[in-house]
């Protein structure tokens, strides 16, 4: 298989039979009796669902190890199936069948059926597999799809991160923008005063007990440039210290994000970041296309918010966008909205640097997702204007976008393939923020972190691990 496409699915499920009681994953005994009889499933504490890989014989057949391979898949005509009581009552299997394809080169795999157990999928097995008991509800159509990661959102539903850092705040944030297919997800602090900075990173540590869909904390300030400051304000703006490393490393909010300078911070203080498990990206800077590589070379790994808030390209002096575009590792997130950034410009960025190295990103702020015309950053009133979001002076300060609204945008736009548009705002940003093992995918062994999308991309509904 080639494993940087996605795979589709059709729907339909059928019984499961087996004569040898294998257990399957997490030692969960899947069956026992003759070679006609139907399963019968052994209950846990959690739940007792259904771990296929490790049959060895399942209607007479191994199952495909190669099923096991499958990138994002999208699911036509979706079925959500509940054990049936006299098996597992709290078990939830979702059925994904009458197989799957490659979303390039056409190739199908007719009757798989996708199995989850508690907050992981366990399987992805032939359709004929499904055992007796299970209830079926039909979701009607349309595409099931990783759910969405979003590394930079300021806000959401009427809730900004800055202006009253709290755990409230945050699940406000992520359950808003959950509606729109965001399962994973940085809330994000721009540049603000030190205890405002210190109450947020408290806020997101809390919140993580509570909020499986919060991935961590990104920093997005104040190691900045003025001179490309944006919407932050440039008072709180600041020189980074030994000091500000060592806070900054002991923030103990899963992962950590710091967006900064390259021409203001030292490329040594970004080498003792990136030791200590941060993560470094690059933004709201006049740097040189030599500063940018520099801090590249020191373990910064992304650009923030390409084209904006960054130096640009000119004939002598290839700049920041340069930087990001002629290194070939260096993640990029991008606003595709159609007020960040010009399509022509999205385009050459495309046909410049590897797909698999550009992420969606929202940097939201209240009014998205569902949130209010106007709100208050810092004292300075935004609003929504023609669908963007403008300080009084014109000035953009983030946006309204959700992450299935940049998805459709890359499509119907942009002319972005399918596939490559779904894998860049889930397994690429997984991947950047090293959940690529667990995130981004659905595969056996990845969280079930889903979204149910309809033919015209529009969010039905969606699973944060299992749930």
């Amino acid at each position: 298989f080639d494993l940087c496409h996605p795979k589709i699915m059709r729907v339909g499920m059928r019984e499961i039979k087996t004569g040898d009681g294998r257990a399957g994953p997490h030692g969960k005994t899947l069956g026992q009796g003759n070679a006609d009889s139907p399963l019968r499933f052994e209950q846990s504490e959690q739940s007792c669902l259904l771990g296929m890989i490790g049959l060895r014989r399942i209607t007479g057949r191994r199952p495909d190890p190669a099923i096991g391979l499958v990138e994002p898949l999208l699911v036509r005509q979706t079925f959500v199936w509940h054990i049936g009581p006299e098996l597992a009552p709290h078990a939830l299997m979702h059925a994904l069948g009458e197989g799957f394809r490659k979303a390039v080169g056409e190739r199908f795999h007719e009757d798989s059926t996708l199995l989850i157990d508690g907050a992981r999928i366990s399987a992805i097995v032939p359709n004929n597999q499904r055992p007796k008991g299970v209830e079926a509800r039909d979701l009607g159509g349309g595409l099931l799809a990783p759910g969405f990661v979003d590394v930079q959102v300021n806000g959401g539903g009427g809730a900004l991160l800055n202006d009253k850092p709290s755990v409230d705040v945050v699940r406000r944030i992520a359950e808003s923008h959950r509606r729109f297919g965001t399962t994973g997800m940085l809330p994000t602090l721009v540049t603000d005063a030190p205890e405002v900075m210190a109450a947020g990173i408290a806020a997101v540590r809390a919140a993580r007990a509570h909020l499986p869909g919060v991935l961590g904390i990104h920093l997005e300030g104040p190691f900045l440039d003025v001179r490309r400051k944006g919407a932050h304000l440039g008072s709180f703006i600041r020189e980074m210290t030994q000091g500000d490393v060592e806070t900054i490393a002991a923030a103990d909010c899963g992962i950590v994000l710091a967006t900064l300078a390259p021409n203001r911070v030292r490329p040594e203080l970004i080498r003792a970041l990136v030791a200590r498990g941060l993560l470094v990206s690059l933004g709201h800077a006049e740097a040189s296309h030599a500063q940018a590589l520099a801090a590249l070379d020191a373990g910064a790994s992304a650009f923030t918010h390409l084209f904006n808030a960054m130096s640009q390209i000119t004939g002598r002096e290839p700049g920041m966008v340069g930087a990001a575009l002629s290194h070939g590792e260096s993640y990029v997130g991008l606003i595709a909205d159609g007020h960040h950034v010009h399509d022509a410009n999205l385009k050459i960025a495309f046909a410049a640097k590897r797909r698999d190295r550009f992420m969606l990103i929202s940097d939201a702020m209240p009014p998205a997702a569902g949130g209010p015309d106007h709100f208050e950053l810092m004292g300075r009133r935004v609003s929504r204007v023609g669908g963007r979001l403008q300080l009084e002076d014109g000035a953009l300060a983030g946006s309204t976008l959700t992450m299935d609204e940049a998805v459709r945008y890359c499509v119907n736009s942009l002319g972005v393939d399918l596939a490559d548009a779904l894998r860049m705002a889930s397994r690429v940003p997984a991947t950047f923020l090293r959940r690529g093992n667990d995130l981004g995918r659905i595969a056996p062994g990845y969280l079930a972190s889903l979204v149910h999308l309809d033919d015209s991309l529009q969010v039905r509904e969606t699973w944060i691990e299992g749930r």
